[in-house]
C-alpha cells in the first residue's frame, strides 16, 4: 500500500473508530466483543482499502461490522448478557437512560437488534439495512416493527417513554 493510501486509512480509522465502537457495543452489549468486532472490521477495511477508500469507506466499514456480528452470532448461537458496560476505557458513570436502552436492546433477538440499531441509530434506509443484513426490505420492516414494539414496552416499564 502506498504512503498516501496508508495516511488516508489512518485518518479514516481515527474518525470512524468512535462510531464503530458505539455501533458494535449497541449490537453486542459486551465491551470485549465490541473491541474485537471493531478491530477485525478495521483490519478487513485496511486489507481492501484500495477498493473501499475510493468509494464510501464508512458504508463499507458499517457493512463489514454488521456482517462480522452476524457471523459471530451464527457461530455461537447463544448470547452473553452483561450487567454493566463500565469496563470501557475511561468510562465515567453511565447515563441510566442509556443503560436501560442497552438492556432493552439486549432483550431483543439478534436480528431485531441489528435492524433497530442500523435503521434508527445509524439512520440507514430500509433498503440500505436490507443490503447490510442480506435480507429483503419486507424482512427489515418486520424486524424493525417487532423490535420497536418490544423496546417501547421495555422502556415504558422503566418509565422512560
Amino acid at each position: 500500500m502506498r504512503r498516501q493510501q496508508e495516511e488516508a486509512f489512518v485518518e479514516f480509522a481515527t474518525a470512524a473508530k468512535p462510531w464503530l465502537l458505539t455501533t458494535a457495543w449497541m449490537l453486542t452489549g459486551d465491551g470485549h466483543a465490541t473491541e474485537d468486532l471493531v478491530q477485525e472490521t478495521l483490519v478487513r477495511v485496511y486489507v481492501h482499502w484500495g477498493r473501499a477508500g475510493r468509494g464510501q469507506p464508512a458504508a463499507y466499514a458499517r457493512r463489514v461490522l454488521a456482517n462480522l456480528h452476524t457471523d459471530r452470532w451464527r457461530r455461537t448461537r447463544r448470547e452473553v448478557l452483561v450487567d454493566d458496560h463500565a469496563e470501557r476505557a475511561g468510562a465515567t458513570a453511565p447515563d441510566p437512560v442509556l443503560v436501560d436502552l442497552v438492556r432493552a436492546l439486549q432483550a431483543l433477538g439478534p436480528r431485531e437488534r441489528e435492524t433497530v440499531v442500523l435503521r434508527h441509530y445509524l439512520d440507514l434506509s430500509e433498503k440500505q439495512t436490507a443490503e447490510a443484513l442480506g435480507v429483503s426490505v419486507g424482512t427489515v420492516k418486520g424486524y424493525a416493527s417487532r423490535g420497536l414494539v418490544s423496546l417501547r414496552a421495555a422502556l415504558k416499564e422503566e418509565n422512560h417513554v
